[in-house]
């Protein structure tokens, strides 16, 4: 395996110092020795991987140097555009290196979300005209590949991808771990939500840690699943799928599971979420300032005002909570549907829960498959209530 310290020092030989990007799991080893060795101006975790490629782009028209955008390759549909219009050589001709994690790598075990996205990824590299190598694990040839790859982006000013396997990077951990004073557990807070919902209610889930701890509530409690879309791609998109059952099925109250990572990554959604006011709707965002499911990288999320940009956006109530007392008070003053199945307009919520960074080393993966899921969810949904 690959020393995290030897890539950071090989490409800074190069004089490439600036680095943007979402993490990946695959690759938190070498994102946790960029966060303890760059300063906040050359390591900057972005919303998505499309907001990384505009970074970069910067930073490459300020100071004329190659720019890194790291990511998972489920991000490879959020740089698509941006490859396409900014940095490619028939528009402004751009160097960027692309370290891309290969999630469902073809020919090894994977979840799932991750198995088309594997199978393409190389594919979709090819369509954009990327050239491309998989870094070795073996720091020689590695070095050797980094030096062609800075040769061609100096040589041509387009971009170059470095594919990364699992295992490729050695362990590192996160020196400077930015730690909150929260006490409540995402997990607890899951639990406290979860038991508040009525019958009918349905939970849309967000990417990671949060559809698996919902997932083991409802199997500890000894609850079927059927009420529940667990998201397990598609990584900010939770909000919108939500909002899509809601708006069909008016008469059902339909809660949003979200995450503050998935809720920056396409923050937008919140407008459209809020001018369409639905008045079945609580948007919950799960808060604790990191991605935890790809190493616990920071995210902006506790270092700015979410319910603010909420009722910017047109949530017609907005709570904050940081303790178990306050969620469950907060959530003992929400309407219950009424008999009539209609609901007042201030039902239409977006509540921020306050929780600390972690999570349960045993935590298990939904049991189901994607298919399954989807069916039970949508056999639950055709029920009349």
């Amino acid at each position: 395996m690959i020393r995290p310290q030897f890539f950071y020092d090989s490409l800074a030989c190069h004089g490439i110092d600036f680095y943007a990007g979402v993490p990946d799991s695959l690759l938190k080893n070498l994102c946790a020795y960029i966060t303890d060795h760059a300063d906040a101006r050359h390591n900057i975790i972005a919303a998505n991987e499309g907001g990384a490629m505009g970074l970069a782009a910067g930073h490459y028209l300020a100071t004329g140097q190659i720019p890194v955008v790291y990511m998972q390759n489920s991000g490879q549909g959020n740089i698509i555009n941006p490859l396409a219009s900014l940095t490619d050589k028939d528009v402004y001709n751009i160097p960027v290196l692309l370290i891309i994690g290969w999630r469902g790598r073809p020919g090894t075990h994977d979840e799932p979300q991750h198995v088309k996205q594997g199978k393409v990824t190389t594919g979709l590299l090819n369509v954009m005209g990327i050239e491309y190598t998989v870094l070795s694990k073996d720091e020689a040839t590695a070095k050797v590949q980094i030096s062609k790859a800075v040769d061609y982006m100096q040589r041509t000013k387009e971009c170059y991808a470095l594919v990364i396997e699992k295992d490729t990077f050695e362990d590192y951990r996160l020196q400077h771990v930015e730690v909150n004073d929260l006490t409540m557990t995402r997990e607890e807070a899951i639990h406290i939500v979860a038991a508040s919902l009525g019958q009918h209610d349905c939970i849309v889930s967000t990417t990671g840690m949060i559809s698996r701890e919902l997932f083991e509530y409802r199997a500890a409690m000894g609850q079927g699943h059927e009420r529940d879309f667990l998201t397990v791609g598609s990584m900010g998109h939770a909000s919108q799928i939500a909002l899509g059952i809601a708006l069909a099925q008016p008469q059902r109250r339909v809660w949003c599971f979200d995450g503050d990572g998935a809720a920056i990554m396409h923050m937008g959604s919140m407008a459209i979420v809020g001018s369409k006011a639905p008045c079945n709707y609580i948007h919950v965002v799960f808060n604790n300032g990191a991605h935890d499911s790809v190493g616990g990288q920071p995210t902006v999320g506790l270092q700015i005002d979410l319910p603010a940009i909420a009722r910017a956006t047109g949530y017609k109530t907005v709570i904050s909570v940081s303790t178990k007392e306050e969620l469950e008070a907060a959530l003992s003053s929400f309407p219950s549907p009424l008999s009539s199945f209609l609901f007042p307009l201030s039902s239409f919520t977006f509540l921020e829960v306050r929780v600390k960074k972690g999570n349960r080393k045993d935590l298990g993966r939904p049991t189901t498959t994607p298919v399954q899921n989807k069916e039970a969810l949508m056999s639950f949904l055709n029920d009349q209530i």
